[in-house]
């Protein structure tokens, strides 16, 4: 383990110290306080697993506070200002137990939204303020009012009141959010969202001058020593408004670019800032700030590289972070000081204790789907994970061993029957699992072949590893029948056969090759010259991704007007990358548009206009959905014991929703 042992090496915030490298980097915990604002039982649980995980410092997901200039009712997170003693009284709590594991943490306290507000919010009578008079970043209709002198000067105080308030409850330190993301403080900060003629707009010095107030007031207040870290953006890639300006894209940065990135990073930090917790983004190209599977690992490293080479402060990094192999490289080479860890420790909570004693191939990877967090915060659901059903419910969820072990039949080795064999064993259940094919893993073999899904493979790989390493019985290339769910040597029988390609049928010459996307992903490399897909849907427009990163030219056909199943299937920041990636990658997609026929040329389609033409094609490619193959489970659904369907044989979903139903039924048998 020399090979990771510095990342374990304490480091200093001000005077505080940290046992590891490792910090839980700051989320939205939604569903983690009651009415008052002050934690639940979730929440404290929620925060401590991660300390006991082996995380050496926890920065909580962002605590409203004042609420008079910018009102928002109480919104399922911590909240200051409501009741503070009963926030006071639960916040102890959890920071003694997080520090009996040794770890530190700080309370993130917030400034406020400004023009990234949702309209929801507003619609139930939240503040529109903004640093001048300004339209929403998600309805333009919606026009901001410029914040008074008054009102600003307001809002420093409540935040100095909260960092006191924070002290006194026993956390280490706060850090300030943020001069990040394009919020209300990073507005102030921004030339094209601040046209302020008062003290906090015009010169660099006024629109920074908020931000300077804040750490000059909480130093005052709760001492020198008392540390304060800053949520800080280096780079905006703001290409317009409501345009993000991709990784390798050329543009004009309107935004923070690098130069005053480093200028307002020394400038932060001589006001006395003790860390700066670097990423890059800003509303206007969210995808930024919440990275999804498109990305690098560390985008955010040569950017905090930069700020780290000009600041004598820890400089704080996450951003698919994950990998211990570039956590060790990126410490090693002076882009950064701690690693941040946000949504793979969502994943798995032991991610830092598991790289201390050398378990890596037991790390649950986070997919970067953000299916189970930021999935969930947009509808105003708690935080949760998608391959950890667990998350945010510790307690509620954790597994118990059964008094009564089953013999159980798993009909599927796709993600729905791995994870229910194995939470079975960990229960202590006998399952075993029957797999038709050669392999385990179902959809993930073909939904992980693009580069940027490998984390798809890395989950597959896991699930494999902890099935073999708890000793479960599988049986490959055996088809399962109603015979076998009869036998009464199962006393439990669950069905996850999965689903399959549907197929379509089309009229024209057999010169063009028609296979459907599994096939395509499958043997990529028989994917030559031109392309069409017909289905624009998230498998289509992915597998189309891939291949015009490949060099093909590529042609995405959909019926409907409505792009990889519309913005309420995914996250917002996945749905805006992969619709900016194709249109960088010259993916050219035809919506309201019906594939007709083959012709010796390609794919013969009708538009929206009624008008007929022909995409020149080498390859023409299916994606328009799966069928849930439940025909067995239809056979056997009337045999006399207890039998489940989960998984895309119930209902064809995503990831997520095949773990958790396994996690579900098989933590209840």
């Amino acid at each position: 383990m020399s090979k990771y042992k510095d990342l374990f090496s304490p480091i200093k915030i001000g005077k505080c110290e940290i046992p590891n490298r490792f910090f839980m980097a700051p989320m939205g915990a939604v569903g983690m306080a009651d009415v008052t604002g002050a934690y639940n039982d979730k929440g404290i649980e929620y925060y401590t697993r991660r300390a006991r995980g082996g995380t050496g410092l926890i920065i909580t997901g962002i605590t409203k506070g004042e609420s008079k200039v910018e009102y928002m009712a109480t919104p399922g997170i911590a909240t200051l200002g409501v009741n503070n003693a009963a926030f006071m009284q639960t916040a102890a709590v959890m920071c003694e137990r997080v520090h009996a594991y040794n770890s530190k943490i700080f309370l993130q306290i917030g400034f406020g939204f400004g023009r990234v507000m949702i309209p929801p919010a507003i619609e139930a009578g939240a503040g529109k303020v903004a640093p001048s008079k300004i339209s929403n970043r998600w309805n333009p209709t919606i026009i901001h009012d410029e914040m008074t002198t008054e009102e600003v000067e307001q809002v420093i105080k409540s935040m100095v009141e909260d960092a006191a308030v924070a002290k006194a409850a026993g956390f280490d330190g706060v850090e300030v959010h943020a001069v990040h993301e394009g919020y209300l403080l990073d507005q102030f900060t921004l030339e094209i969202f601040n046209q302020r003629t008062d003290k906090y707009g015009g010169s660099f010095e006024n629109r920074y001058r908020a931000a300077v107030e804040i750490i000059k007031g909480i130093k005052k207040v709760c001492g020198e020593d008392f540390p304060v870290s800053l949520r800080y953006t280096a780079k905006s890639f703001i290409k317009g408004i409501r345009q993000g300006g991709l990784p390798g894209e050329e543009f004009e940065e309107l935004g923070r670019d690098m130069e005053e990135g480093v200028e307002a990073a020394k400038h932060l930090v001589e006001a006395g800032y003790d860390a700066l917790n670097v990423d890059c983004g800003t509303y206007e190209g969210w995808y930024w700030n919440h990275p999804p599977m498109y990305f690098e690992d560390g985008m955010y490293l040569e950017y905090a590289k930069k700020v780290k080479e000009a600041v004598d402060v820890p400089v704080m990094v996450a951003g698919r972070m994950d990998n211990p192999d570039l956590a060790i490289e990126s410490l090693h080479n002076g882009s950064l000081d701690m690693v941040g860890l946000g949504r793979p420790l969502l994943a798995d909570a032991d991610l830092p204790e598991k790289i201390r004693r050398g378990h890596i191939d037991d790390i649950r990877p986070c997919l970067s789907c953000q299916d189970g967090c930021l999935g969930k915060l947009a509808h105003g659901q708690p935080i949760s994970c998608a391959v950890n059903p667990a998350c945010g419910n510790e307690n509620a969820y954790a597994l118990t061993t059964t008094d009564c072990p089953k013999n159980v039949l798993v009909v599927g080795g796709g993600i729905a029957g791995m994870e229910a064999a194995r939470v079975l064993a960990l229960r202590g259940h006998k399952p075993t699992v029957v797999e038709a094919s050669g392999s385990l893993g179902g959809a993930l073999i073909a939904g992980g072949m693009a580069n940027f899904k490998n984390k798809d493979h890395k989950l597959m790989n896991w699930y494999i590893k902890q099935l073999k390493d708890l000793d479960i019985e599988i049986k490959m290339n055996t088809k399962a029948d109603l015979e076998m769910i009869e036998d009464d040597k199962y006393d439990v029988a669950i069905i996850a056969t999965g689903a399959t390609p549907i197929d379509i049928k089309l009229q024209g010459n057999d010169k063009v090759k028609v296979v459907n996307a599994t096939e395509a992903l499958l043997d990529i490399d028989k994917i030559t010259g031109d392309v069409a897909i017909i289905g624009a849907g998230l498998v289509g427009a992915e597998a189309g991704l891939w291949m015009a990163q490949r060099g093909n030219k590529v042609t995405i056909v959909e019926m409907t007007e409505q792009l990889f199943g519309g913005m309420d299937g995914m996250c917002f920041a996945n749905y805006d990358m992969l619709k900016d990636l194709l249109k960088f990658n010259n993916v050219e997609i035809l919506t309201g548009t019906k594939a007709e026929r083959v012709d010796e040329e390609g794919l013969v389609v009708k538009t929206k206009d009624g008008v007929e033409k022909t995409i020149k094609a080498d390859n023409i490619i299916t994606a328009v959905g799966y069928n849930s193959d439940n025909a067995l489970y239809e056979e056997a659904k009337f045999v006399d014991k207890e039998i489940h369907l989960i998984g895309d044989s119930k209902n064809v979903h995503n990831i997520m929703y095949a773990v958790w139903d396994a996690f579900e039924v098989a933590r209840h048998i």
